[in-house]
């Protein structure tokens, strides 16, 4: 189960995920200058702790790094809520108080993503095809550190 991302930590990855693309640190701090101020080097940090933790993988482009999303942001949502309710020392009443807690257009999602579930289960051959957003979450982490470059320290290349 992956660890929720810091506050930081989520305003970068939230930026990777939209964008969709390769991003350089530069990119990354421009666009959270808009925010706040915060400088080259912490965002520099947070993204190579991301890579380190297994949230975005990255290619040398030249003299920087291009990094990219391992997960998308539902998997990481839905295995936040997976872990926070297998926590629970009573799943049902759980997702009762949780679902007690949602807005009519969440609830309606909800409905929505039950009927999907379900038409997988109705149809096994789609269901095999298909990946779970718990199953990219705790898969993005593991094959991140499986292509980790041998090489990466502090003063490497792109920085």
């Amino acid at each position: 189960m992956p660890r929720q991302l810091g506050e930081l930590e989520d305003a970068v990855m939230t930026r990777v995920w939209q964008w969709n693309r390769p991003v350089t640190v530069r990119e990354v701090l421009e666009d959270l200058q808009q925010e706040r101020s915060i400088a080259y080097t912490t965002v520099m940090t947070v993204m190579d702790n991301l890579h380190q933790k297994g949230w975005v993988r990255r290619e040398v482009d030249g003299r920087a790094y291009r990094y990219t999303a391992v997960s998308t942001r539902a998997a990481y949502a839905a295995a936040l809520m997976n872990e926070a309710w297998s926590q629970s020392d009573n799943p049902a009443a759980a997702l009762v108080a949780f679902f007690g807690m949602m807005s009519p257009e969440q609830r309606e999602s909800l409905r929505d993503a039950v009927r999907m579930a379900g038409q997988l289960e109705d149809n096994p051959d789609r269901a095999d095809h298909a990946e779970s957003p718990e199953q990219g979450a705790q898969r993005a982490p593991q094959e991140a550190a499986q292509a980790a470059e041998p090489d990466e320290t502090q003063g490497g290349a792109g920085r």
